[in-house]
């Protein structure tokens, strides 16, 4: 068995995994920004603007342009703050959780579609195998 260089092997990786989901954000209907703004939320429930701000590692100024695209957009919608009357927290509403779960959909389903035409039996289970490996990694 051949030794493996983890640093060649890490920029392949790279590259493999940059160029799927680039593919992927094809046809996207949220940027990039406002679907990770509705995870966040979708997974972790509501947040301030300057919460979110920290958790993407924006500029509070960025992350309010972001926050009033996807409020425009009624994928948002502010909500007081339980315990400081100052503060706004940013929620998904129901049509931003339907988009951001039909946008992972329609991903998925690409993927699916690609691993059913492009890869054997056996590749699948390698794949399926390699999933658990990059689990570890994360």
């Amino acid at each position: 068995m051949d030794d493996v260089d983890p640093l060649e092997l890490a920029a392949e990786l790279r590259l493999a995994l940059g160029t799927l989901v680039r593919g992927l954000r094809v046809g996207d209907e949220l940027p990039q920004n406002q679907a990770a703004v509705l995870g966040w939320l979708v997974r972790e429930g509501p947040r301030t603007t300057s919460e979110l701000a920290d958790l993407q590692r924006v500029r509070h100024q960025s992350m309010a342009r972001t926050v009033a695209l996807l409020t425009e957009a009624g994928l948002v919608e502010q909500q007081p703050h339980a315990s400081d009357g100052r503060k706004v927290l940013i929620a998904a509403t129901a049509r931003g959780t339907g988009a951001l779960h039909a946008q992972r959909a329609r991903r998925e389903g690409a993927i699916a579609t690609a691993i059913a035409e492009r890869l054997s039996p056996p590749e699948q289970q390698v794949l399926r195998e390699a999933v658990t490996l990059l689990r570890r990694l994360a």
